[in-house]
This record gives C-alpha cells, structure tokens and sequence, in this order.
C-alpha cells in the first residue's frame, strides 16, 4: 500500500508540473478527478452473523488537450486502485489499473482530422486466484498492452471523439517468465519435454497487426451528474479477423457537494485470446478454459476532487 500511496503522489506531483509549465499558454484544456473512498464494516456478538471488512478505493483522471490552427493533441491518465480485508483473510485487490492515452491530429475538413494515437493498459501489484493467495496470474506488465495506430479521428463537438485506425499494431507483454512459459494472455508458451521441463522459454511478448475504433464520450448529462465512457474494438487482420477485442469503460459521477460524491464504474472486456478457467459440470472444479466476456462494476461514495 505505500508504494500505491507513493505512485499516486508522484503522478499527481508530476501531472501538476506539466500543467504548471502550460498554465501561461492559453491552448491548453486541462483538469482532472480525484476519488478516494472507504467502506467498514464491525461487529460485536452480531447475532445474524456477518464478517468485518474493510475496503477502499481510489481513482485518479487526468487529461491536458490543447488546439491551435489546424492541430489537436488530446492526452490522459486514469490510474485506480481498491482492496478490502475480510476478517482474518490478507489484504485482496478489487481494482488495479493504469491507462495513457495520447493523440495527435490535423485537421482535414470540418470535423474530421488525420490522426494517430498511442494507448498503453496494465496493473500496479500482484493478483492471486483469491482465495489462493499464493497463486500469481496477474503483475506489473503481465499483462501489458501497447495499442498504436493511424487513421482519422472525427470530433464534431467537445463531448464526442470517433477514431478509426484502419493500420494499428497491438503488442501484449507477459513480464513474468513463469506466466509466459504457461501462454498466459494469448503469448506462445514454452516447449517442454515429456517430463515437463522447458527446452524453450515462453515468449515474453505478442504483436497484432489490424484495425483499431475507439468510440469516446464525455458530458454532464444532468446537474452534478457527469458521464465518461469509452469503447475500444480491435480487430486483428492476420489471425480470425472477425474476433474482435472489446474493451468498454463507463464511469458515472455524481457529485453530492464540493468534496463528497458517489460514481459508478463499470468495465467489460473481451479478449478472444485470453482463456478464463470454466465449471462446465457445476461441479465446483474448473475443467476448461477458454474465451468469456469479463465485467467489473464499483460503487463508490467518499470523498471527491474535481479540477
């Protein structure tokens, strides 16, 4: 938990430098959202029964866009964290992400721009398949994504963004060597004998090559209540075209005065080449793996910062 309170803090420390050095140039659109919010739970002799818990979560949104003649850069960060304790049970992670975006275009005719983008996706910590705390699946850059590419971008207002990259290239990284030798998020695993041993390690990384749409929205659609959503699909030319990996989130901010507000966040992903562990008997034993739609929604209330 220090390093996350440290990472988040030079985050912060740094965005507020960039933004301080742009302050004196009046092309710049800037801001953010800062959340933090903590739920607890105690019991004494609770007859229903229950458990105690504690849990948190925090989320951070940046973004600096600046428009002069015919040009427009848009950048932004979105990093979260949250957790909870159960009882006895050790410190599990409920939320863990980092996201950059950047993009550049020029403008074509009205509306429409040339435009290339960079986006960059992975965790903070460790994940275990909780309950086993001792079972990693998940690290820093394990996964890793690094999607680029180029096309058109069509802004008709402030609120709406439509890039269309019909030449994008999507590299995933598996850090952890262990993870990789297993073929963990779609990366060619290791060649092993009979006896199990690797003659040939697992590759470490994967490159896509295919066609990116990134639909973007973001407007206070009633008083205080402010909506950002964004739908990624990617589509990859060389290998079954017609899987396309869909990555949507949504966040609803609600702000209740200055400092305190409730938001929702919800995530979906589709990764054809990620294998999610399946109960096909109802058995309570995972027996197969394959592709699934995964979903992650939290509700938070806590304190708020907006800027």
């Amino acid at each position: 938990m220090k390093n996350i309170v440290t990472a988040f803090g030079c985050i912060i420390l740094a965005y507020g430098s960039a933004l301080a050095q742009a302050d004196t140039n009046s092309y710049w659109k800037k801001g953010g959202l800062v959340n933090v919010s903590f739920n607890q739970v105690a019991l004494v002799n609770w007859a229903a029964g229950g458990e105690e818990n504690i849990s948190t979560t925090l989320l951070l949104k940046l973004f600096a866009n600046r428009a002069k003649n015919d040009w427009i850069w848009n950048n932004d960060l979105t990093v979260g964290y949250g957790g909870l304790i159960k009882g006895k049970s050790p410190w599990e992670k409920t939320d863990d992400r980092i996201e950059a975006n950047t993009k550049l275009g020029r403008k074509m005719k009205e509306n429409w721009y040339y435009s290339g983008f960079i986006n960059f996706r992975t965790q903070m910590t460790d994940g275990y398949k909780m309950p086993d705390d001792s079972t990693l699946i998940s690290t820093w850059m394990t996964p890793g994504y690094l999607t680029s590419g180029i096309g058109f971008d069509y802004t008709p207002n402030e609120n709406l963004s439509v890039n269309i990259s019909p030449i994008s290239a999507k590299a995933t990284f598996v850090a952890n060597q262990h993870l990789a030798d297993f073929g963990a998020y779609g990366v060619e695993p290791a060649e092993r004998d009979t006896a199990g041993n690797v003659i040939t390690p697992g590759a470490t990384y994967r490159i896509e090559v295919g066609g990116n749409v990134t639909f973007q929205y973001k407007k206070e659609i009633l008083k205080n209540v402010n909506l950002d959503t964004k739908l990624n699909l990617f589509s990859n030319y060389l290998e079954n075209p017609g899987n396309i990996d869909v990555n949507w989130d949504l966040l609803l901010n609600m702000k209740v005065n200055k400092w305190l507000s409730a938001n929702i966040q919800c995530s979906l992903i589709y990764d054809h080449d990620i294998d999610i562990p399946v109960d096909t008997n109802n058995d309570g034993i995972n027996d197969a793996f394959g592709p699934r739609t995964q979903f992650k929604e939290v509700l938070g209330v806590g304190l708020n910062l907006a800027f």
